[in-house]
């Protein structure tokens, strides 16, 4: 049992008067390429990671939601027929927004199914890194989701808890993001990665083979939280948008390479370079599942590094302390690295041989000491499964 799993027992035992139903678990993801394709309908490839957000759950004879966090202080109460109350169709929801990620999953859960007026206590610990672009929100959806599921007995398949997880995400919360996380958290393999057509749905399992090929991933987390809910993403979906509607086309996936130069004589120079990292981004997704399956994970490095580039001067998301990890990360011997998430900081991600991951580490933390960041928290991430009933 982990240190998180033990975390949310505790804090279940001072919530809740009664006992635990059971205890679930839904993981963080690292989307290995495909970044800000999912909202254009696009291609992504993310896998989950084992590092986890564990829900403890029991039911109560209240008819209210409590949830509490090892994040907060103190829980919070709503009852359940007042959830719609809590999330107006404008405006920021009346809880704080750690509490949003839950209650919006039990909100989207009762207008997508007929859920039984049985109320519930929800403690929850995590060890996936918050801010970090790990996706800490997509795996406190998954493992509520997946928790309310079977306590509620409403028989909802992970595609369709997938769903619940983004409309809470954009609804309840209020952050713009696609489906690729709360997909990457439902639907996770061990040694494998999710090849996901944002449009459809479609999921292909992408066997990786680090292990076998001597790779490990690794993760340099910067320190510099971010929040999807802000302008700079929003900021970012909306020229994605109208660059798809004066080119006229449904969405930016509709688009390939060869549609950049019209594109070009057509947009403005931002808007141009926010589509221009779009469909490249896309194009690359679909290179590096081809490439996994045809000659392995070591030949993918030359992709990682393009879709960083691509999203440090096209997209404009990086920082210089991501642009401090991938430069170092590669001079010390990783074959390939970039930024993942959603951007404005976060984590970068570095493909090394296993021989060289003291090494990056080194170089990474010596580099943000000479540009005078404070040191990266790094680690390496093992992809793994999706969310689960754990007892």
């Amino acid at each position: 049992m982990t240190a998180a799993q033990d975390a949310a027992r505790a804090l279940f035992a001072e919530l809740s008067h009664g006992p635990a139903a059971g205890a679930w678990s839904a993981p963080g993801r690292v989307n290995l390429i495909g970044e800000h394709t999912d909202y254009n309908d696009g291609f992504v490839l993310p896998f989950a990671i084992d590092r986890r957000t564990h829900v403890v759950l029991g039911t109560n004879d209240g008819g209210d939601i409590r949830v509490a966090s090892t994040f907060a202080d103190a829980p919070v109460v709503v009852p359940l027929d007042g959830l719609d109350r809590i999330f107006p169709t404008t405006g920021q929801p009346a809880v704080p927004e750690w509490a949003a990620y839950p209650l919006g999953v039990a909100w989207a859960l009762r207008h997508a199914a007929t859920a039984p007026q049985v109320g519930v206590d929800i403690a929850i610990a995590s060890d996936v890194p918050v801010g970090a672009g790990l996706s800490s929100s997509a795996a406190i959806e998954s493992a509520t989701a997946t928790a309310l599921n079977d306590s509620w007995r409403l028989g909802l398949d992970p595609v369709a808890l997938a769903r619940i997880g983004r409309r809470a995400e954009n609804e309840a919360v209020g952050a713009p993001t696609g489906i690729m996380d709360q997909m990457a958290s439902m639907l996770g393999r061990a040694d494998a990665a999710i090849f996901l057509d944002c449009r459809s749905l479609d999921a292909e399992i992408v066997d990786l083979g680090f292990a076998g090929a001597g790779l490990q991933l690794m993760v340099i987390d910067t320190g510099v939280t971010h929040a999807h809910s802000t302008g700079g993403y929003r900021d970012r979906r909306d020229a994605c948008e109208r660059g798809a509607a004066a080119l006229g086309v449904p969405a930016l996936r509709d688009l390939s390479v060869d549609d950049l130069g019209r594109a070009e004589r057509m947009l403005d120079a931002t808007t141009f370079r926010r589509v221009r990292h779009i469909v490249t981004e896309n194009q690359r997704v679909l290179d590096t599942v081809r490439t996994l399956r045809a000659q392995g994970p070591a030949a993918i490095g030359a992709l990682l590094d393009a879709s960083h580039a691509s999203m440090r001067d096209d997209f404009e998301i990086s920082t210089p302390a991501l642009d401090t990890a991938v430069a170092a990360a590669g001079a010390a011997g990783a074959i390939g690295a970039r930024m993942t998430g959603g951007g404005f900081g976060g984590a970068a991600i570095a493909l090394t041989p296993h021989d060289r991951v003291d090494e990056v580490a080194l170089a990474a933390a010596s580099a943000f000491d000479e540009a005078g960041f404070a040191a990266p928290h790094v680690f390496t991430v093992t992809p793994s499964d999706g969310a689960r009933r754990d007892e």
